[in-house]
């Protein structure tokens, strides 16, 4: 049995950080990470530059990311001009997004649910009729920074709705604010896999956390047991929502390519270049790092 594990340092670890990082240093970030086992990566997104300065270099980064060899590569596109930059750069999947509560939708896009909802259907159709693959993102499926702990039945019935879009499409269940605890996790995992599996028993449903109280590995372990198999993390657990206030990091690469070593799960990471990788990241000029296994000793982790 195999985790994939899907790198989102280049796009949601970099987003908030406030000195613009040089293209080179992304593009090498981009290099260690695929030279460390990873092959799926969240390397951009095609927004505003205006809302998101920092990924205002996603078209040369995508470029360099296509390059190697079997890295499959994801950008986030908030609405139609985004997922057409995406399409025409050849971007191999678009991720598109909108929240679960109606409070951080019109923060984070300044739309209601409905409206993002109806866009993004139309996006998705598109997409998938293009040939491109698409992930679609629930945010704050679980917490909300306005609106507190989200109901299950709320976040699974917009589960629902997305599953009904088309058969092909991934959908991650967000904990935005790294609010979520393990058994939450579980049962929603648990109830969206046993009611909406895969397409021809492919992994369907992945699980996006952050580490804002240091549950993130333990809601990781809490999604893989419910049967997800498609886990988001970042080197160096970097990141934030700009537009999620209190959020931190990521759960850290390193962290969970951790846990499915100590549980016997595959990942296909070459874990020595994986702690120089997150070193990397972790050392770029604004970042605030997290994560723990950084710091240990490689004898100890032999």
């Amino acid at each position: 049995m195999e985790a994939i594990i899907s790198e989102v340092a280049p796009r949601d670890g970099l987003q908030s950080i406030g000195p613009f990082v040089a293209t080179e240093m992304k593009i090498e970030l981009v290099r260690r990470l695929h030279a460390a086992g990873l092959r799926r990566m969240e390397i951009g997104s095609f927004v505003s530059p205006r809302a998101i300065p920092q990924m205002a270099d996603t078209g040369a980064v995508l470029k360099a990311a296509l390059a190697l060899p079997g890295l499959e590569s994801t950008v986030l596109a908030p609405n139609r001009k985004g997922f057409e930059m995406a399409r025409d750069a050849g971007a191999h999947r678009v991720g598109v997004f909108m929240s679960v509560t109606e409070s951080h939708n019109k923060a984070n896009v300044n739309r209601s649910r409905e409206d993002s909802f109806a866009d993004l259907s139309g996006i998705v159709r598109d997409a998938v009729a293009s040939g491109m693959k698409v992930r679609f993102n629930l945010s704050c499926a679980f917490h909300c920074p306005f609106e507190g702990v989200v109901s299950e039945h709320d976040a699974l019935d917009w589960v629902e709705r997305v599953v009904a879009l088309d058969p092909t499409i991934e959908i991650a269940i967000c904990d935005t604010t790294g609010n979520a605890a393990p058994d939450q996790v579980g049962r929603i995992f648990d109830h969206a896999i046993r009611s909406w599996p895969g397409a021809d028993r492919k992994p369907r449903m992945a699980f996006h956390g952050h580490d804002t109280y240091g549950m993130g590995v333990a809601n990781c372990a809490a999604a893989w047991e419910a049967g997800c198999r498609v886990i988001d993390s970042a080197a160096g657990g970097l990141g934030g929502c700009p537009f999620a206030p209190g959020a931190t990091g990521n759960v850290a690469t390193e962290d969970v390519a951790w846990l499915m070593r100590r549980m016997g799960v595959s990942t296909g990471i070459d874990w020595t270049k994986l702690l120089q990788a997150a070193d990397y990241a972790a050392a770029i000029p604004g970042a605030l790092p997290g994560g723990r296994m950084r710091a240990v000793p490689a004898a100890r982790v032999a």
